[in-house]
């Protein structure tokens, strides 16, 4: 297998650097799972990572996500896009729900993109690190959480105290429908996981949480570009023995995240005449909305042609608006 030192592909001349879009520390929520935000003041801080590319459903997706992240108390959520500059929409969106957050655009390397299997999510992550380095952050809990993942709000009780690495099953995964430790008698002795490829620590990357204290005891943490074994070698790179693995979710009986996937669309365009996007209608906030997201956009030559329906007929835009 390659060195280690090589996949991990620490020089920072190796990839563009992360631009910091926009962050917040002020909690604004008054109230966590129905108890004020103060009563929770004495726990430890989970930094959820989330890395995120530019796609149809990538705003949904937050939004859904953030809707998870609003009952967790002491979290900063750290969302680092894979895009070469900043997206006001996203920062936008992020302040709003009043979450601890950053925002990072952290694209990945050009020589990837032409890579039959792109390492995505990787740049996004060594990103978030780099954050939390210069930041000099060295308490609390680190979890990576992809956007598109299902979490149960026992997961992120059950990380919170993580002394070196804790781990749990991940549902839903390749073919087994499961990955995880397998646990006897509370410790960790191997893994469920229907993909092996040599890999010493074979699991999914929500499957498991980092202590920062324990983590900044490795100044060379990273992920490598290497499709499949970014879990792997970053565990390899803190250090990780099997005896310091602390399973939970009873002992890695619960599925506390599923590795949910949504199936991504082309943005589409839509043929609608610009001289229809004024205030004549609510059209042209609209499109102006959906193309800010990524979702879809106007033109005056591409696309389906746009239709409005009344009484059961179709009809063009000019039959109302002109």
């Amino acid at each position: 297998m390659q060195n280690s030192s090589n996949i991990l592909d620490n020089k920072s001349g190796n990839e563009s650097p992360s631009t910091l879009c926009g962050e917040s520390f002020n909690d604004t929520r008054l109230y966590i799972q129905d108890r004020p935000r103060q009563e929770w003041a004495n726990l430890s801080t989970i930094y959820f990572v989330t890395p995120t590319y530019p796609r149809r459903e990538q705003v949904p997706e937050l939004t859904r996500l953030a809707y998870t992240l609003l009952h967790v108390p002491r979290l900063h959520w750290i969302v680092a896009n894979d895009h070469n500059v900043c997206n006001p929409y996203l920062d936008t969106l992020l302040n709003r729900f009043g979450i601890p957050y950053t925002h990072l655009a952290s694209p990945m390397p050009q020589r990837f993109h032409k890579a039959e299997s792109k390492p995505r999510g990787v740049a996004n992550r060594r990103a978030a690190m780099q954050w939390l380095r210069q930041h000099n952050i060295t308490t609390g809990v680190l979890y990576f959480g992809d956007d598109d993942n299902t979490y149960d709000l026992k997961l992120f009780s059950e990380i919170r105290d993580t002394k070196h690495v804790s781990m749990f099953p991940v549902g839903l995964i390749a073919n087994y429908g499961i990955s995880g430790p397998v646990v006897r008698k509370g410790k960790v002795i191997g893994f469920l996981d229907s993909w092996v490829a040599g890999r010493r620590w074979p699991v999914d990357m929500a499957g498991f949480a980092v202590n920062l204290a324990y983590m900044s005891e490795h100044p060379n943490a990273s992920m490598p570009y290497k499709p499949g074994y970014e879990e792997d070698y970053f565990l390899r790179s803190i250090g990780l023995t099997l005896d310091m693995i602390e399973p939970k979710g009873n002992n890695c009986t619960e599925i506390l995240v599923w590795h949910t996937q949504t199936k991504n669309h082309e943005r589409t365009m839509v043929k609608l005449n610009h001289e229809y996007l004024d205030d004549r209608s609510n059209l042209g906030a609209l499109f102006k909305a959906l193309s800010d997201m990524g979702v879809s956009g106007a033109s005056d030559s591409e696309g389906q042609k746009a239709i409005i329906s009344k009484n059961g007929k179709s009809k063009p835009l000019g039959y109302f608006l002109s």
